[in-house]
């Protein structure tokens, strides 16, 4: 690893600390929320927003910007968090999650925030949303790119397979999708619910490039970002490995749990001890 490379990853390290814990804090502070997908996606839309999304808050209305599309909606926290990282709105508002009358609601809605590029409520709806962007950008002949960050059990849904189907028959080299495969979803985990594995198999037999990742590793999540960029004629897929919960030992012994249960002030304590110091200033 470069130094340059080593030097990105401490920072991504650092930040993530610091995203977990926004997560964390915001998720306790409304009493309701989905803190496990949100843990375990963080790493993957920090990375995307930090080193290859060709956007930023002062881009967020440019036609020709890239989007990302968060697919798994009830993960959007840590979108939230990443949003008011690099600046797209206040992170005094993280607090107002899920309150009457904030723009942070529970699901991404667009209009509320910028950066919120799909209202994704509904799982399984993200992908169809994310061809239609890239063909989009195709039609008006921007190079922008579209990354869609889908979640396990989100992809039992029959609408993902066909924008699958789609995304191939259309060759959108400008369409990346990403799996946050953390194993488990709110009725349990995935392989007794649905099985979806052997994925990559399935995804390359309707033509998708694939490669799968550590989604926690940093330096593997850069590298496949990298290869994503590069344009091969077909779309193409990321499968992360991840932990729902990571980062919070309780919450990653007990995935399923904490889906979809918010923190009482006594575990939020016991969660922030746990994340590294090296996070908490900002």
């Amino acid at each position: 690893m470069t130094q340059d490379r080593q030097t990105a990853v401490a920072a991504l390290d650092a930040q993530c600390t610091r995203l977990r814990r926004d997560i964390l804090e915001m998720i306790t502070e409304a009493g309701s929320g989905h803190p496990g997908g949100s843990l375990s996606a963080v790493d993957l839309i920090a990375t995307l927003y930090a080193h290859h999304l060709r956007q930023g808050a002062a881009r967020a209305s440019d036609p020709t910007r890239d989007r990302f599309v968060l697919s798994k909606g009830h993960g959007v926290p840590a979108l939230y968090a990443v949003l008011a990282e690099h600046g797209y709105f206040p992170h005094a508002d993280l607090k107002s999650l899920r309150k009457l009358g904030s723009p942070l609601q529970g699901h991404p809605v667009v209009g509320t925030v910028p950066g919120i590029e799909a209202c994704t409520g509904s799982l399984g709806q993200g992908l169809s949303v994310a061809v239609g962007m890239a063909l989009a950008a195709r039609l008006d002949g921007h190079d922008a790119r579209t990354w869609c960050l889908m979640g396990d059990g989100e992809i039992q849904e029959g609408q993902v397979w066909e924008a699958l189907m789609s995304a191939s028959k259309f060759r959108l080299d400008n369409l990346v999708g990403i799996l946050d495969f953390n194993k488990a979803q709110i009725d349990g985990l995935v392989k007794d619910v649905m099985p979806i594995e052997p994925v990559e198999d399935k995804a390359r037999s309707f033509g998708w490039l694939t490669r799968r990742i550590d989604g926690h590793d940093f330096e593997q999540i850069l590298s496949a970002y990298a290869w994503a960029e590069v344009p091969e004629g077909l779309p193409k897929l990321i499968v992360a490995d991840t932990i729902k919960g990571k980062g919070v030992s309780f919450m990653e012994s007990d995935l399923v749990k904490w889906h979809g249960v918010a923190t009482t002030r006594e575990q939020l304590e016991k969660a922030l001890s746990e994340l590294s110091v090296k996070g908490a200033g900002r």
